[in-house]
């Protein structure tokens, strides 16, 4: 199964299997592969887990 990483307005990431629909407020982020390795590309692109809204204040 190939996954795809998503991420919301608040700048969390996740993975969501390609060839589902993506829930609302979620948008791909441009990186497919395995689950492993969309795991592994979240870990370099989400080093800030906290949310985006708690990071501007």
């Amino acid at each position: 199964m190939t996954f795809q990483v998503v991420h919301n307005a608040e700048d969390q990431h996740s993975i969501w299997p390609a060839q589902r629909p993506l829930p609302e407020g979620w948008e791909p982020v441009g990186f497919q592969g395995t689950r492993e390795e969309c795991l592994a590309d979240i870990e370099l692109r989400w080093t800030d887990i906290t949310p985006l809204s708690s990071r501007r204040s």
